[in-house]
C-alpha cells in the first residue's frame, strides 16, 4: 500500500512524480502546488484517487512509501498527463495482456458535465513497454445509464453499455475489487441522472474520442469479444481449454480452404480437385476429413455472395462480406451493424461498429433490439449524409 502525490499539468516532464514539502516553499505555494496535484492511494496493479483535504502534515508523512507501488506511480503521471485540466482520473487499473512486452490500462475519469454533475468515462491507455516515457489511448466508453458490468468467470469482468462490450481483467484481486467498486458507483450515477447517448451527457468526451491513436494491434485488443468463434486473423487466440488435434486441423483447414476457393474458378473445378489442391497446401492426406471440407466448401460458397443492396445506403452481408476488406472499401461501407454472438469486429480500427450479441437461433428475439439497431442505421446515415456528398455504405452483418 502507498499514498503519492503527483504534479498535474503544467509539469517539467513526465517523470516528475512525487512531491515533497521542501518543493512547496512556504504557504501559499504549497496551496498552489496542492491545487495541481492529485493524490492516490495505491495497491499492486491499482490508483484509486483520494479528493484533496485540509491536511497536508498527513499527506507528507505517507509520500515516500511510493516506492512499494512498482512503477504504477510513474506510468500514472504520464496518464495525468493526458487529460484536460478539468478533467481527474478517478481510478487506474492494470490490465493482463496478451503481449508480454506491453503495458494496459483501465482508467476511469470523471469530470463535470453541462448539467454541472459528475459524468464518467473508461480510457483504454497502452504503453508499448514497461519502461515507457510515453502512452496512447486506444480505446474510449463513455458510462450510460443502461451500463451493465458482469464477472466473466476467468478472472475478470465485461462493462455493457449502448450496445458496447468490452472485457477488461484486472493483474490481482485487489486490482478487480476496487475496478468494481468505482464502476458500480460511476453506473449508479449515470443511472440517477439518467445520461444516455444524444443527450445533454458526456459531450466532452468526444475530445477524448478524438485522441484514439494506439497501434492497431492494441486498439484490437480492447476490442476483444468473449465467446468468438471467427476471429480477426491478427488477433491472439486464448483458448480456455487446449484444443484437440482434430479441432486444430479444421481451423487450418477451414482457414486454407478459403484462399483455395478464391483462387479457383468455381464454375469449372471440382469438389476432389479443391481437396486435392487443399491437400498439396498443407502437405498432408486430408481423406478422413474428406465430409468435413465438403460441407465446409458449401458455406464458404454461400457466404463468398456480394452483400446485397437493400436501400441507397443499407447493405445486408455475412461473415464473409464483413471480413472482406476490399470489398467493404468498393462498397464505400463506413458503419457496420454486426448481429452475430460468435464473429468479431474485423477492422475496428477501420469501421465503426455496433453489436447485437445474440445468435441465429429462431427462438431468439430480435424485436427487443429493434430500437438500437435503427436507432444506430439512422445515426450513420445522418453522419454520412451531412459529410459526404455521396453516400457511403452501413453493412448489416448477420
Amino acid at each position: 500500500m502507498a499514498l503519492v502525490t503527483l504534479q498535474r499539468s503544467p509539469t517539467p516532464s513526465a517523470a516528475s512524480s512525487a512531491s515533497t514539502s521542501e518543493e512547496f516553499g512556504n504557504d501559499d505555494d504549497r496551496k498552489t502546488n496542492l491545487s495541481l496535484s492529485d493524490s492516490f492511494f495505491m495497491v499492486k496493479g491499482a490508483a484509486l484517487f483520494l479528493q484533496q483535504g485540509n491536511c497536508y502534515q498527513g499527506q507528507r508523512s505517507l509520500l515516500h512509501l511510493h516506492k512499494n507501488a512498482g512503477d504504477l506511480p510513474q506510468h500514472l503521471q504520464v496518464m495525468i498527463n493526458l487529460l484536460r485540466s478539468e478533467d481527474r482520473i478517478k481510478l487506474a487499473v492494470r490490465l493482463e495482456s496478451s503481449w508480454s512486452d506491453r503495458v494496459r490500462y483501465m482508467v476511469v475519469v470523471y469530470s463535470s458535465g453541462r448539467q454541472d454533475t459528475e459524468e464518467n468515462i473508461l480510457l483504454g491507455v497502452d504503453f508499448t513497454s514497461k519502461e515507457s516515457k510515453s502512452c496512447t489511448i486506444g480505446m474510449v466508453l463513455n458510462l450510460w445509464s443502461d451500463t451493465t458490468i458482469r464477472l466473466d468467470g476467468d478472472g475478470g469482468f465485461s462493462v455493457n453499455t449502448a450496445g458496447r462490450t468490452h472485457v477488461f481483467k484486472p493483474v490481482s484481486v485487489q486490482a478487480m475489487w476496487s475496478a468494481l467498486q468505482v464502476l458500480h458507483k460511476a453506473c449508479e450515477v449515470a443511472r440517477r441522472y439518467n445520461y444516455f447517448p444524444g443527450g445533454l451527457a458526456l459531450v466532452w468526451a468526444s475530445y477524448y474520442e478524438s485522441c484514439i491513436c494506439s497501434d492497431q494491434s492494441c486498439i484490437n485488443e480492447w476490442n476483444t469479444m468473449q465467446d468468438l468463434e471467427s476471429t480477426r486473423p491478427d488477433s491472439p487466440i486464448l483458448f480456455m481449454e487446449k484444443p484437440s488435434e482434430g479441432e486444430r486441423t479444421e481451423w487450418v483447414i477451414k482457414a486454407t480452404l478459403r484462399s483455395v476457393m478464391m483462387s479457383k474458378d468455381l464454375e469449372n473445378v471440382t469438389c476432389k480437385e479443391i481437396r486435392n489442391e487443399l491437400e498439396k497446401k498443407l502437405s498432408c492426406n486430408l481423406k478422413e476429413y474428406k465430409e468435413y471440407i465438403d460441407n465446409e466448401m458449401l458455406v464458404i460458397l454461400g457466404q463468398m455472395d456480394k452483400a446485397s443492396l437493400i436501400f441507397d445506403y443499407l447493405y445486408l452481408g455475412s461473415e464473409w462480406n464483413a471480413s472482406n476488406l476490399e470489398e467493404l472499401n468498393n462498397a464505400g461501407i463506413g458503419y457496420i451493424l454486426n448481429v452475430t454472438r460468435e464473429i468479431d469486429n474485423f477492422f475496428p480500427g477501420l469501421f465503426a461498429y455496433h453489436n447485437i450479441r445474440v445468435y441465429d437461433e429462431e427462438s431468439t428475439d430480435l424485436l427487443s433490439h429493434w430500437n438500437d439497431a435503427y436507432n444506430f442505421i439512422n445515426k450513420a446515415k445522418l453522419v454520412l449524409v451531412y459529410f459526404h456528398s455521396v453516400l457511403p455504405q452501413v453493412l448489416l452483418h448477420l
